[in-house]
Formats: C-alpha cells, sequence, structure tokens
C-alpha cells in the first residue's frame, strides 16, 4: 500500500461524490476527519494544502483527487475506503471473499463461489500485507505494547525450510518476517524488521520486557536489538518439558509443585518455592524428571525478570495461540509455493487479518463493545466493516510522514 495515499471512510459514495463537486465540502470533510484521526494524515497537513489535480479510474468509473501540502510540497492521493488498493475492485464487493480466507478457503474456491479468477483473489488478499504493520496496528504511543512476546514458527517454502520470526503484544501481531535461518544473524534481521517499523512509527519505542522460550539465538537477537530490555524466559516451556517426562500420579505431583512455584506473587516467594521445589526434586525424584525439574529450578534468574515489569508476560501464550492459527493457515495452503518475499507478504497478511477480523457472535453478545483484535489494542475502531478499517488504518501505508 503506497505511503503516499491517505485512506478515508465517507458515509457513502454518494457522500464521497458530493465531495468531489464540492471542494468546500470536501475540505469540511477532510477538516472533520483531521480533527478526530490526525494519525491519518502527514503531518505537515495542518500547514494547508492545495487541491492538486484528479486521477481517473476508467475500471471502477471513480475518480480520486489528489492534494498538495504547502509547506513540504508533496503530492498525495485521497482515496476512500470502498475501493481497495491499486483501486483493483470495490472494497464491499469483495470483502466477503477476503473475509473466508481467515480459515484458508483456497483462491479458486473463492474465483468458483464469487467469480473473477485465483489470482485475482490472491493479489487482492496479499496486498493487505504491504504496510508497516506496527503503524497499521498500533495508533498512539500511549497504547503501543511495551512488554511483548516472541517466538518463531517452522515453516518451509518449496520443501525449504525457512521460520517466522514472530512478535506480539496487546493481543495482536507486531512483526512477522520470513527468515532464512534461527540462529543469532537470521534473527537478528527478522526481529530487526519489527525494531524498524517500529521506531520509523514511533522514534523513541524503546520495549520493557520481551518473554521467550529458551533458544539462545532468539535472547541474544533482542538483547542486541534493545539493550536495556527484561528478557523474560517462559515458564511454560519449562513446564511442558517436565509434562513430556512422567506420567500418571507422578505427572500430577511434579506439575502441582511447579505451577505453586509459578504463582506466587512475589520475587521473594518465587525464589523460596523454587528452593523447595530443588529440595523435593532431589529428595523425591530421580532420571530424565529430576534433571529437567532442576534444570527448572537453576534457571530462576531468567524468570525473576518478570517481577521488576508488572505487566510482562511470563509464558509465551499470547504468540503461541496466534502462531498457532497461523500454522493451521499454512498447512491448509500446503505451506509455500512461491518465493520468499511472497511467502513474507503472505504472512503478513494472515497477520493483519487477524488483528482486524471481527469477533464472532457468541463474543459480541457477552461483550457487545469488543469488535476486534484492533479495537480492544486502541480503544475505537474507524469503521463498523472490518475491512473498511484495516483500510483506513493503512493510511500512508501506516507510517507517520
Amino acid at each position: 500500500m503506497s505511503h503516499k495515499h491517505i485512506c478515508l471512510p465517507f458515509d457513502s459514495e454518494e457522500h464521497y461524490r458530493s465531495c468531489l463537486q464540492d471542494l468546500t465540502v470536501y475540505r469540511h470533510h477532510l477538516a472533520q476527519q483531521f480533527l478526530a484521526h490526525p494519525e491519518l494524515f502527514p503531518k505537515a497537513f495542518s500547514e494547508g494544502y492545495t487541491f492538486h489535480d484528479c486521477y481517473d479510474s476508467r475500471k471502477l468509473k471513480l475518480l480520486l483527487r489528489r492534494i498538495k501540502l504547502k509547506q513540504s510540497r508533496e503530492v498525495f492521493t485521497l482515496r476512500p475506503s470502498f475501493v481497495m488498493p491499486y483501486m483493483v475492485a470495490r472494497t464491499d464487493d469483495i470483502e466477503k471473499a477476503i473475509y473466508l480466507r481467515q480459515w484458508g478457503v483456497p483462491f479458486e474456491a473463492l474465483a468458483y463461489v464469487f467469480g473473477r479468477d485465483a489470482m485475482f483473489w490472491y493479489r487482492a488478499w496479499l496486498s493487505l500485507g504491504r504496510s508497516n504493520m506496527v503503524g497499521t496496528t498500533v495508533k498512539s504511543a500511549e497504547v503501543m505494547p511495551k512488554d511483548l512476546v516472541a517466538d518463531e514458527k517452522i515453516t518451509w517454502v518449496k520443501g525449504r525450510e525457512i521460520a517466522l520470526a514472530t512478535t506480539a503484544g496487546g493481543g495482536c501481531f507486531l512483526g512477522v518476517t520470513v527468515v532464512e535461518k534461527d540462529d543469532t544473524e537470521g534473527l537478528l534481521a527478522g526481529y530487526g524488521e519489527f525494531a524498524s517499523q517500529a521506531r520509523a512509527v514511533f522514534a523513541r519505542y524503546e520495549p520493557r520486557s520481551v518473554c521467550t522460550d529458551g533458544w539462545k539465538a532468539t535472547r541474544q537477537a533482542w538483547q542486541l536489538l534493545f539493550p536495556r530490555v527484561a528478557l523474560v524466559l517462559c515458564y511454560l516451556h519449562s513446564t511442558l518439558k517436565i509434562a513430556e517426562r512422567c506420567r500418571g500420579e507422578l505427572r500430577k505431583q511434579v506439575l502441582t509443585r511447579v505451577w505453586h512455584a509459578y504463582r506466587a506473587e512475589t520475587r521473594r516467594s518465587f525464589s523460596q518455592r523454587l528452593r523447595r521445589l530443588q529440595q523435593w526434586a532431589i529428595a523425591e525424584l530421580s532420571g530424565a524428571v529430576s534433571e529437567m525439574v532442576l534444570k527448572l529450578c537453576k534457571r530462576r534468574k531468567d524468570f525473576t525478570p518478570a517481577y521488576d515489569c508488572p505487566g510482562a508476560a511470563r509464558t509465551s501464550n499470547a504468540v503461541d495461540r496466534l502462531l498457532n492459527r497461523m500454522d493451521r493457515l499454512l498447512y491448509t495452503g500446503c505451506y509455500g509455493h512461491t518465493t520468499t518475499q511472497s511467502m513474507g507478504l503472505a504472512v503478513r497478511a494472515m497477520a493483519l487479518q487477524w488483528n482486524f477480523h471481527p469477533y464472532g457472535a457468541r463474543l459480541r453478545h457477552r461483550q457487545p463493545l469488543r469488535e476486534s483484535p484492533f479495537g480492544d489494542l486502541n480503544g475505537f475502531v474507524y469503521h463498523e466493516n472490518w475491512l473498511h478499517n484495516l483500510l483506513i488504518a493503512s493510511s500512508m501505508g501506516g507510517l507517520r510522514l
């Protein structure tokens, strides 16, 4: 999505056409939108602008106006949210088909039911992944998550193994990047994309904490990107390794004590419970179970930084749930068949669709004010329709120019 396009909501297509016909009405609408949502506009918009010229889409029979900023002399296209990027179609005409991509419905099936061809649906869906993920998802520095969760998911492109370096926070995907290798160098580039996108929008952004598994390369990459970040080791991963090595009554006894330590409310209490767990393991356990419990106890210093950051995640559940969903979508498509670049756009499209997808009727019935992960994080939505909302949020490619 072009960073030179300002995407805005209009009451209807008739309202938009009335703005085209009367520039005074158009100026009034722009002023209203800028007052309500200045993040959708260039920073220099407040210094004034002139209507520059028009662009006519013969395919959609729609006119787009462009404006020139008085301060920077830059030209921006004003695009209503009822048309897709690159003017490929009207949003409402393809919204329901794109909605089905949440469940991995094949593009051939979309073409069979909704017409056009499979490549049209592929390209329209893929275009959702072109904007800055952080800027599209997070609309103010105040709600930008300071406590993050990161992990990698192994997947394949043309039978070649790759990894998805994924960052989550506030219930949303904040970054997902295809990396060739999951070593320190590869993950530094993968998570570095999240860092650069975050700082492109919020220049002084520094995360407070990040919860990861015990993979050394992941922790090194985050330490190099954000030297002051508190690294929190995922307690769940250590617990699962213990659970895999015991059965029956022994499993119940061990896990009861392990989770009892986790539920400690203070650093001091947590340390005490781990010491008691260690003593019990030495006296009562043997073999692989004893080895894994003692290993957990020895990593106390990797768990305790969470107590210095009240909002820090102590397990990687927040990113694992999102990655499990993405993995199911990749599985239904038999993983990647094309280039690494296209795979990168595909997983970003999946991630952004998750961030903006509308909650189901059951949840909305119980909690009527909740609409989507984006709405939960930001406290508002731009439009009641999820795809309109995503397009508006990706105004200027999600950047703050």
